[in-house]
């Protein structure tokens, strides 16, 4: 199993307004094509204006697979214009991790 962990920066003060137009038109997206949502989050101390979300794969082909079909998409390519039009985004990152071999990820 790997895990795309994908860090998202808001502008500040643009958090809630990001969450909730992912929850309308992202999620439902991301729950069809990558299934495997392992974490949602946002921050409450630290680097503020922060999402973090964590995708489930069982390897790289599984990711690139279901990444590609999102991306075939034209409802995730809505919803992308859609984020680029409100400008609510300064950075965004992905790290792709593995779970330690002591750890048994996910219940495994």
């Amino acid at each position: 199993m790997i895990v795309d962990l994908r860090i998202y920066t808001c502008l500040p003060n643009r958090v809630a307004e990001f969450v909730e137009l992912y929850e309308k038109m992202g999620w439902p997206l991301q729950q069809k094509h990558l299934g495997n949502c392992v974490g949602w989050y946002t921050t409450i101390e630290g680097s503020l204006n922060t999402v973090v979300h964590m995708w489930g794969y069982e390897d790289q082909a599984d990711r690139e697979r279901r990444r590609a079909a999102m991306a075939a998409d034209p409802a995730w390519a809505d919803y992308l214009a859609e984020v680029a039009k409100r400008g609510m985004l300064v950075k965004m990152e992905n790290r792709i991790v593995k779970p330690a071999p002591f750890f048994a990820a996910l219940g495994k």
